[in-house]
C-alpha cells in the first residue's frame, strides 16, 4: 500500500529567503501601488508564505512624491494626527501632506495594509520610501518590482 504523505510546510524566521525591489511610483495610485506593496512586505507572493512569521521582501519606493489620488481624494481626504494633549489634533488634506510630507502619504498606505500587530510592526521596518529617483541600497541589487 501506497500511502503519501502531504505535510503542510511552515516557514520558519531562519529559513526565509528575503529579495529587495525598487518600485516607481511616480503616476501611481496611491491605493493600488500600497496594496501590491503591502503583500509584498507580507510575503504572500511566495509559496512559503507563512501568516505568522514574517516571510516578506524589502520594498524600496522612489519618486514617493509623484503619486496620484482618484477622484476628489486630493482635496477632500483628511491625514488626522494627535499630539496626546488636548487639543492637541492636527489635519491635513492629501494636497498639504503630499507638499510638506510625501513620505508619509505612501508610509501611512501601506501601512494600514499591513497587521496591527507586533508582525506588522516589524514589516512596515522593511519599506523604504524617498522621493527622488536614487537610493542609498543599490549594494542589495534590488530587481524592479513587477506588477
Amino acid at each position: 500500500m501506497n500511502t503519501l504523505s502531504y505535510k503542510t510546510k511552515s516557514a520558519k524566521k531562519e529559513e526565509v529567503q528575503r529579495d529587495w525591489f525598487v518600485v516607481d511610483a511616480e503616476g501611481e495610485i496611491v491605493g493600488r501601488l500600497a496594496t501590491r506593496i503591502a503583500s509584498v512586505l507580507r510575503g504572500k507572493h511566495k509559496p512559503s508564505f507563512t501568516p505568522h512569521v514574517d516571510t516578506g521582501d524589502y520594498v524600496i519606493i522612489l519618486n514617493a512624491d509623484k503619486v496620484r489620488f482618484t477622484g476628489n481624494k486630493l482635496e477632500q481626504k483628511e491625514y488626522l494626527r494627535y499630539s496626546g494633549f488636548p487639543g492637541g489634533q492636527k489635519r491635513r488634506t492629501a494636497k498639504e501632506q503630499l507638499d510638506k510630507r510625501p513620505i508619509a502619504v505612501m508610509e501611512d498606505a501601506v501601512r494600514g495594509m499591513l497587521p496591527k500587530t507586533k508582525l506588522g510592526r516589524a514589516m512596515i521596518k522593511k519599506l523604504f520610501v524617498y522621493t527622488d529617483g536614487a537610493h542609498p541600497h543599490t549594494a542589495q541589487q534590488p530587481k524592479p518590482f513587477n506588477f
